[in-house]
């Protein structure tokens, strides 16, 4: 498989898990084209093109050979500088690796983070929270993220792959899709009574379990076990943890008990003040799950995986 192959699968696997409608990512990727419309010529060479096609600023090919043929992958949660030496020494051992695979992001896509949590919104208007109410509870938090993205060194790791003669990739928040819709379904399914309930069902996921076997989640943060669980609302995409403004409004579209990768203390706060019960499910666990359920589509199509960086390597 080609890697622009791989990537195009990838936008597309987003596309299909998105919680949003079809029709909400298709007004995601217009808004792009108008954005880009408007711009003076000046300023056209600056915009990245790839939002006019791909809805996940945070999933890009971030070097390498579009054309490069694909069949094994050294894959992980964070693929830095370390993991990119790794690719090297092992590469020396005699392993052909023909794509370093992020799941967080780096590079440009680090940079744009910020730019997929405009899903979160669409997300709480699913809920029942007002789409003005979303924009505005998001938009502080947008621009938190955002400044505290500028300062970083965003393309180290690409640096070091361009000089070894690695292609990278990173998907983040396509696998990130997956794993929500997963759990989403798996919840909906079961139909969990009680916050104990729900964390039986995550222990009985192989990720969760290994994660679980190191006191890596899944943890109750807020509430007991014995709490009644009532609507569970996965919150595991969108790019990165949203406003703490929207733990008020979740409680009043009716969730009972929020199942995250991780949570910050002010979060956890106004969940707290909100009555909601908060699970962290973990978040390598959680990642390595939506990676997994990605990943297992190319194996079946040929596509050699090398696990590393945290990615707890489960076939389904």
């Amino acid at each position: 498989m080609r890697l622009i192959d791989f990537y195009q699968k990838c936008v597309s696997l987003g596309k299909e898990y998105d919680p949003r409608s079809a029709v909400d990512v298709e007004k995601n990727l217009t808004r792009a084209v108008k954005q880009y419309e408007e711009l003076k010529e000046k300023d056209k060479q600056y915009f990245d093109v790839e939002r006019l096609k791909n809805p996940y600023a945070d999933t890009r090919i971030l070097n390498g050979d579009p054309e490069t043929e694909v069949n094994k992958i050294l894959a992980g949660i964070d693929m830095e500088v370390q993991e990119v030496l790794l690719a090297d020494r092992l590469r020396e051992k005699g392993e052909k690796i023909d794509l370093i695979l992020s799941h967080h992001p780096e590079g440009k896509a680090l940079v744009a983070l910020h730019k997929v949590m405009s899903l979160q919104e669409d997300v709480l208007a699913q809920l029942g929270v007002p789409i003005n109410v979303a924009e505005g509870i998001l938009a502080s938090r947008i621009s938190e993220v955002e400044r505290g993205l500028m300062p970083l060194n965003h393309n180290r790791s690409v640096d070091a792959a361009r000089l070894l003669n690695f292609p990278f990739m990173c998907v983040h928040t396509p696998a990130d899709n997956m794993v929500n819709t997963y759990l989403s379904n798996l919840f909906i399914e079961k139909q969990p009574e009680t916050v104990g309930d729900v964390v039986d069902l995550l222990l009985e996921i192989p990720e969760y379990q290994e994660s679980k076997k190191i006191d890596a989640g899944p943890k109750v943060f807020l509430g007991k076990e014995t709490n009644r669980a009532g609507k569970v609302f996965v919150d595991m995409t969108g790019g990165t943890g949203g406003s703490e403004d929207a733990f008020a409004k979740l409680a009043i579209a009716g969730v009972g008990t929020i199942v995250g990768m991780h949570i910050g203390e002010k979060h956890r706060k106004e969940a707290e003040k909100n009555h909601i019960n908060v699970i962290i499910a973990g978040h390598m666990a959680s990642d390595s799950l939506g990676m997994n359920l990605l990943l297992d589509i190319f194996v079946k199509e040929g596509i050699e995986v090398i696990p590393c960086s945290g990615l707890i390597r489960v076939s389904r």
